[in-house]
């Protein structure tokens, strides 16, 4: 603690992560005929105020008119703002309590919401100076003290000339007002806070954008609830991931940046640089070239099922976590899939295309219902289980087939070979993953194998069906029907053309891997991953990591933890236990997991060491990476 530091906070959007007055006007206007109108003019009218280009008590006033609040609007509005405290803050409550004298809340905002939130990190009332409303005698909130110099144009500016702190003065908020105490030389520095929301014409103004309070903390060198600076941790996110991602991590500390298209090889081999954690889907190819420009990359997460773009070997020698999403969109792609075969079954792409025509063609000729016919799952893992049980249900025949030993669920029947499962089914349903011994697993050989008119569908992955053989087959009649989402080569973004020898071929529907792309499934899959990579990072743990030897380790508790990734040698852990004997470095706890290429070492130590001991341990040959644990 320094006592000659001053730090001036914002309150809307900085101490919380919502602006008060929109808030109250969720709850003030529930039951308005025009509540979303008003809402969003509020919204606007706060943004104005809060980026300068709307004088204060003009957006006050506005504001006010338009919320119709009463007294006892507060006490509910107080309730929700006690768990919008945004996410750094808690996280550094010590911060707060540690420079408790020094802390002041400078606001545009009213002290009656305001001070009740404060206090939940130990802020005291008497540092709080914001606006007060004024009630009429029924409790309506009908204005406010025009006598508080915060209820002003350059009202910030007067209160802190009023205050006159003696010493270094820091401010930390996210509007043009926050801006303005440093620009009347009433500051040092002003931090534009970014972790709720950024405003262009304040960031520029800003001497240091401040993505968390971690930021703030690290550069000024001050204690952390954290065990190294997060907010260093660079995360890129490509391919349009959740929003749910993009914030989670963002929660977390991270410096997050957001694409929502794929990047090229060389593009990412350029911009991964710097980054420790990785988003992607699908498209975005991470090779070797592009990892051996990955200096800083700790984990990767695919938001997705399949690795296979992925060169997840290269990732384990350069000690890289990988983490997906297994059974995050599984019931989108089965959902999908039952519902393909229906349409298919009936014929109805054609029918649907003449209908846009203007052509009425009324007929049950090759249309059939699906009860009792013989659907082949070729893939029996996630998807090819649950879509066996699923169809099942509606009144399928359900055969499998599966490279591994796989449980029949329901009333399923195994085959025995990939032959016999197409000899005998009246659809073929292929949820086989990407591996490379996958290409072309379906070719004229086993088109051949199939029954006259079968219906055919691939929502795996996009090598897996010799595409001419599947058009030479379906103009031949062999195949009646193909539902098709994945194919060998797809467009990066949806500007680019899309490109098929499939394309215009009867009773074919054709869709842009989308399988497992509905609302749902993203959305389980934007706060699965992240959560995995969050505890890689913070406690080591690598349960579900595609590469990694798996290890559930405890929460840390009084100790810290080292992390080793070395090649898998003989005698590293050995080598390990040696340098922390020889500095007489007590041992907690310790885990060892290997696979063929690394080994995975944690050890929990007691706190007191020398830090040369971290040196030495980086310098054991075969190490690939270390970090430390707090």
């Amino acid at each position: 603690m320094n006592s000659n530091r001053h730090y001036v906070i914002d309150f809307d959007s900085t101490f919380t992560q919502v602006e008060a007055l929109d808030v109250l006007g969720e709850i003030s206007l529930e039951n308005q005929p025009d509540k979303d109108e008003r809402l969003q003019e509020l919204k606007s009218l706060t943004d104005r105020g809060m980026g300068g280009e709307l004088a204060l008590r003009e957006s006050l006033s506005l504001r006010l008119d338009l919320l119709k609040a009463n007294k006892n609007h507060l006490a509910p509005l107080i309730d929700v703002l006690k768990g919008k405290i945004s996410t750094s803050f808690v996280r550094n409550e010590a911060f707060f309590e540690e420079n408790s004298d020094h802390i002041y809340i400078v606001s545009n905002g009213f002290k009656e919401f305001i001070v009740p939130i404060v206090k939940e990190l130990g802020i005291k009332e008497e540092n709080v100076f914001a606006n007060t409303f004024v009630f009429d005698d029924e409790g309506k909130i009908i204005g406010f003290d025009k006598e508080n110099v915060l209820s002003s144009n350059n009202g910030k500016v007067e209160q802190l000339k009023a205050l006159d702190l003696k010493g270094d003065v820091y401010v930390i908020g996210d509007g043009y007002t926050d801006y303005e105490i440093k620009a009347a030389g009433l500051a040092n520095k002003f931090y534009a806070f970014t972790e709720n929301i950024e405003r262009d014409k304040v960031t520029e103004k800003a001497d240091h954008i401040t993505p968390s309070l971690d930021e703030f903390l690290y550069v000024h060198k001050m204690n952390k609830a954290i065990s190294y600076p997060k907010n260093r941790i660079k995360v890129l996110l490509l391919e349009n991931v959740h929003p749910d991602a993009l914030q989670i991590m963002k929660n977390e500390g991270y410096n997050v940046s957001l694409q929502t298209g794929a990047m090229d090889e060389d593009e990412l081999a350029e911009q991964i640089k710097d980054v420790s954690v990785l988003g992607i889907r699908s498209k975005t190819q991470l090779t070797k070239k592009v990892l051996d420009n990955a200096n800083r990359l700790i984990a990767v997460g695919a938001f997705c099922i399949g690795t296979n773009q992925i060169d997840l070997e290269e990732c384990l020698k350069k000690g890289i976590a990988v983490f997906n999403a297994p059974y995050s969109n599984t019931r989108s792609v089965v959902e999908l899939a039952i519902g393909e075969i229906i349409l298919l079954m009936r014929n109805l792409p054609d029918k649907i295309a003449k209908m846009h025509e203007g052509n009425w063609d009324k007929s049950a000729s090759h249309s059939y219902e699906v009860r009792g016919k013989k659907l082949g799952i070729v893939g029996y893992g996630n998807i090819g289980a649950q879509l066996s049980v699923m169809a099942e249900s509606i009144g399928f025949d359900v055969y499998y087939y599966d490279l591994v030993e796989k449980l029949a669920l329901g009333n399923a029947t195994k085959c025995n070979s990939l032959k016999e499962l197409l000899q005998t089914v009246d659809i073929v349903s292929l949820h086989v993953d990407g591996r490379k011994e996958n290409k072309n697993l379906i070719g004229e050989k086993q088109f051949k194998e199939m029954k006259d008119g079968v219906i055919f569908l691939n929502l795996s992955r996009g090598h897996v069906v010799d595409i001419e053989a599947l058009k030479n087959n379906i103009n031949s009649g062999k195949v009646n029907g193909a539902g098709i989402d994945v194919f060998p080569s797809e467009p990066k973004t949806n500007k680019e053309n899309f490109e098929s020898s499939l394309k215009g071929l009867p009773n074919v529907i054709l869709t842009p891997h989308i399988g497992g792309s509905t609302e749902e499934a993203q959305e389980n899959i934007g706060n699965f991953v992240p959560g995995k990579i969050i505890e890689y990072i913070n406690t080591g743990s690598t349960t579900n990591s595609v590469n990694f030897p798996n290890l559930q380790l405890p929460i840390l508790e009084n100790a810290h933890r080292l992390i080793h990734i070395h090649h898998n040698k003989p005698g590293i852990i050995a080598h390990i236990n040696r340098v922390l004997a020889a500095n007489d470095i007590n041992i907690v706890g310790q885990h060892l997991k290997t696979n063929e290429t690394i080994g995975y070492v944690i050890t929990d130590i007691d706190k007191a060491y020398n830090i040369e001991v971290v040196k030495e341990l980086k310098e054991i040959k075969d190490t690939i990476k270390f970090r430390i644990l707090y």
